[in-house]
This record gives C-alpha cells, structure tokens and sequence, in this order.
C-alpha cells in the first residue's frame, strides 16, 4: 500500500512551534524524516520544493515524532550545531514501554557500536552489562567491550509513572548518538513500544513508535543569548495503549510533575 506524501503546508500547519526570522521549530509528526530520507520525501526537502530553505540543527528518527530545531541561515546553523556539539541543548524524550520494574531514575552508560548492516547495538555482549538496582545504573566493564570502534554515550531516566504493564518514562540523552535511547532502553529489557527496531510485529502492522521529543532548550544569540524552551506535548495516538490506565488529566498532572523534576534536575 503506497503511502500519500503529505504536502509541505499539511507538514507545516498546526506543527509550528516557534518561528522567527532565524528559527523554525516543528512538532514532527512520526513517519517522516527530518533529511536524507532516500526512499521518498522527507521535511527539508519539502520545504525546499515548496521555495523554503531550512537547515537542520539536529535530527530525530523518522518513527519518532516531537520537537526540531531547524535553523533559517547558514550563520544560525553554524552556532545551533555548536551548541549541540558542546551538549549545552537540554533534550528531554518521552517514552512508553510495555515493560515494568524501572527504579525512578536511572542512567544507562553503555557505549554504542555499528554492527552488521548498518545496526546500532551496544558495544558488548548483552551478557556483559552490569547493573545496580540500588544506584539505578548500567555499565559495561572496560575489558568487556568488543573490539570494535565503539561511542560512549549515556542516557539519564526519570519513570514518571508505572501500572505493572506500561511505563512512562522521560529519558534524557546526555550524548546524541544515532538510535541511543532506543538501543539502551532494549539492550536493558525495556524496549520503547512500536519500536520497529526491536517489535518487527509492531512495524508490520503499522503501530507507531512511543517515543516523543518533548522538550528542547537552545541559547538563542539572534534574541540577545536568551534561552528558548521549546515544549511539544504528545498527541492523542501517543497516549492510546494507556487510555484504559490513564485520564487526561491524570496525563496533564504527570506532565506537570515531568516538567518540574527537570527544572529541579
């Protein structure tokens, strides 16, 4: 079945989040790529057919949907990617995992390697990762780590809530590798759900992935170095499989309590 390409003003339309002379920040529904997409169409280059001109000052998987940044000059790219490059961007996910048993934080500091076909994977064997319950950590030993070029990364977790089935999790990555959360969460036992990598199920019926770019904070220099925080709360297909567990407002007061624990982070 041959998906219908979205034109760029159905792109466009209710998903701006912020614009200026500089900057246009998008709430990127899933399903379609940020650039670079070859086998169909993707946000750049729907801009640039439609006469706009955008360059991207990071990316997020196409199955993940939620907050980018993209810059409207050369000059402004230049000093958003600098700014990424220094891991001075705050970047807060949230994630839905059919999975439970999670302490209420965590931090997964498992370095990242490139296996066969192109696939992200830890850069150890699964056997090889270590926790601690107590501390909320999992590592790999030096001499456990395949020989192979391999990425440190980490990403920090906050559980938001949990029913014994699904959690809810805002999962901040520290690094921007390629696939991190999603590699991490699965190689610990808690893959995101929808998650084509790791549900092949999933991908074939078509669900989405829950995995959601929530929060993204930037210096702006065009706005004298102020900082801009910009928010993008889920859709409703976000929060379908937690329909039966969650309200709406029970939602809007995690959310709230989200936002808070970030501040206080």
């Amino acid at each position: 079945m041959q998906m219908t390409v979205p034109s760029w003003r159905e792109v466009r339309g209710d998903s701006v989040l912020l614009e200026d002379e500089s900057v246009l920040v998008l709430n990127k529904p899933p399903g379609i790529s940020v650039m670079g997409e070859r086998r169909g169409t993707d946000v750049v280059q729907l801009a640039a057919e439609a006469g706009e001109e955008l360059f991207p000052a990071h990316r997020v998987d196409k199955v993940t949907s939620g907050v980018v940044l993209f810059a409207k000059d050369v000059a402004t790219h230049g000093g958003l990617t600098r700014q990424f490059n220094k891991r001075t961007v705050d970047k807060a996910y949230l994630v839905v995992t059919r999975t439970a048993g999670l302490p209420e934080r965590g931090t997964i500091d498992l370095p990242l390697s490139v296996g066969r076909k192109n696939r992200v994977r830890i850069a150890a064997a699964r056997e090889a990762i270590r926790s601690d319950e107590a501390e909320g950590r999992w590592w790999v030993e030096e001499g456990d780590l395949l020989d192979v070029r391999n990425y440190p990364s980490i990403t920090r977790f906050l559980t938001l809530w949990s029913d014994g089935e699904h959690s809810l999790l805002v999962a901040r990555p520290v690094t921007g590798r390629r696939h991190q959360i999603r590699v991490h969460l699965a190689w610990i036992g808690h893959p995101i759900l929808g998650d084509p990598l790791f549900d092949k199920a999933a991908a074939a019926a078509g669900l989405r992935t829950h995995l959601h770019a929530w929060q993204l904070g930037f210096d702006a220099s065009w706005r004298d170095g102020s900082r801009v925080d910009a928010v993008a709360d889920p859709d409703e297909d976000f929060w379908q499989p937690l329909a039966g567990a969650l309200s709406i407002d029970a939602v809007e007061r995690l959310l709230g309590e989200g936002a808070k624990l970030l501040r206080a982070a």
